[in-house]
């Protein structure tokens, strides 16, 4: 990946991608294809003072790529529809199965390395672990059509015998920080806890509805958004092995230690109030996640994670607190 080069981010209004259109601009990467559907005016917002050559609407993306053959050089395919609480599968078929096989075979037609967005959700309740070992895929439960959406495509590029030159599918545990602000209810714990204890003085977190763990000690795999880009520019630019890798930190946390962290920014005393987990999430809720980050640390991976405690003060100090964008 050169910095003259011509690069593709889907979902490039979204949280995530937007992030790695600010991050590829801040390592000198201007030639960006961004790709969505650009229809929501709160997203738009993410993407004021970046750099890029053109919008594409992601339909049209595809028309576009045929009639510029050779031109793009990478894609990082980010674009999905991620709301765990939609029911119909039909719609994460669509777009996170569908939409992604098309993207997968232009990589493949036009010899083009891949980076595309899977999900710590692929792992259901975790019977079978966090371990991106490629023989688990077919083995997994995933708690919601969301989870299933990812997982069938991670199955499917698996059994592919053409392939791109280069392709990582990355299990994104829980991710947070700046650019999330128009995602509602499906933004992260951090953003919502902020915004209660800005109003109230009280962070609201769900009570546990599992004997085996107390209220507020769900435990989860939480990750900054800056390491998750860090992850998908390094992949990119060194190419290890082909295949599916956790994007966490290792570090399991609990949502108390997550709010706490957060009192601790606002030097605000503790207040955490429990509420009933909501009904539709209840039987399909994740008590405990953690990636087993040893394949990409043993394919060189150099940098250190961000621990809880930092991305939380850098994200609640030099971006919630202001409402400021990335």
């Amino acid at each position: 990946m050169q910095v003259n080069d011509v690069i593709v981010v889907t979902g490039a209004a979204g949280f995530i991608g937007s992030y790695l259109t600010g991050f590829l601009n801040s390592q000198g990467y201007n030639n960006l294809i961004l790709v969505d559907d650009f229809g929501k005016e709160e997203k738009l917002h993410n993407l004021e003072h970046k750099k890029y050559l053109h919008k594409i609407h992601r339909e049209d993306f595809f028309d576009w790529e045929e009639a510029h053959p050779g031109y793009v050089k990478c894609i990082f395919h980010l674009g999905a529809r991620t709301d765990t609480t939609e029911m119909n599968y039909a719609v994460h078929k669509k777009w996170n199965l569908d939409y992604s096989i098309r993207v997968w075979e232009l990589c493949v037609r036009y010899k083009i390395p891949l980076v595309y967005a899977s999900s710590a959700a692929t792992y259901g309740g975790g019977e079978h672990g966090y371990k991106d070992d490629h023989q688990i895929p077919g083995d997994l439960h995933p708690l919601n059509p969301y989870g299933v959406s990812k997982n069938e495509f991670d199955i499917w590029a698996l059994e592919q015998k053409h392939r791109p030159p280069f392709w990582a599918g990355l299990k994104f545990f829980n991710v947070y920080g700046p650019n999330e602000y128009h995602k509602g209810r499906m933004g992260s714990v951090v953003m919502h806890a902020f915004n209660q204890i800005s109003k109230t003085g009280e962070a609201k977190l769900f009570r546990s509805h599992n004997p085996h763990y107390k209220d507020g000690e769900q435990i989860r795999d939480f990750i900054y958004v800056k390491d998750v880009v860090q992850i998908c520019t390094w992949l990119m630019q060194t190419k290890p092995a082909s295949g599916l890798y956790n994007t966490g930190t290792g570090t399991a946390r609990t949502f108390k230690d997550l709010v706490k962290a957060i009192f601790s920014t606002l030097n605000l005393p503790e207040n955490i109030q429990y509420i009933d987990t909501p009904i539709d999430i209840r039987d399909k809720y994740q008590y405990f996640t953690e990636a087993d980050m040893n394949k990409l640390l043993a394919s060189g991976y150099p940098h250190t994670f961000y621990t809880l405690e930092e991305g939380v003060k850098e994200y609640v100090s030099e971006y919630l607190s202001s409402g400021r964008y990335y």
